[in-house]
C-alpha cells in the first residue's frame, strides 16, 4: 500500500484510468466482432458502414494510446482488405 499522499492519489488515478482503458478496449473488440459478423453474412453496403464506424473507433483508440497506432493501422488495413474482397464479386 502507498504511504505518501501523492502515491495514494496516483493509485486512485491509475484505477480510474485502468477502468477507462478496459472499457474502451471492450467497445473496440465488440465493434470488431460486429464487423466480422457483417462480413460473414451482410451486404457490401452494410459492410462499408460497419467499416467506417470500426475505423473511426480504431483511430480514436490509437489517438488516446489505448492501442498502439501501428496496431490500429494494421487492423484497419486488414479490415479494408476484407471489405475489398467482399465488394469485388459484386462488380
Amino acid at each position: 500500500m502507498p504511504h505518501t499522499r501523492s502515491a495514494k492519489k496516483s493509485m486512485r488515478k491509475n484505477e480510474v484510468r485502468n477502468l477507462r482503458n478496459r472499457m474502451a478496449k471492450k467497445v473496440l473488440k465488440t465493434q470488431l466482432k460486429k464487423f466480422t459478423e457483417v462480413a460473414a453474412g451482410g451486404t457490401p453496403e452494410q459492410l462499408l458502414a460497419e467499416y467506417k464506424v470500426t475505423a473511426k473507433k480504431l483511430d480514436k483508440a490509437a489517438a488516446k494510446r489505448i492501442v498502439h497506432p501501428n496496431a490500429a493501422a494494421r487492423k484497419k488495413s486488414q479490415l479494408a482488405k476484407a471489405l475489398q474482397k467482399k465488394a469485388a464479386p459484386a462488380k
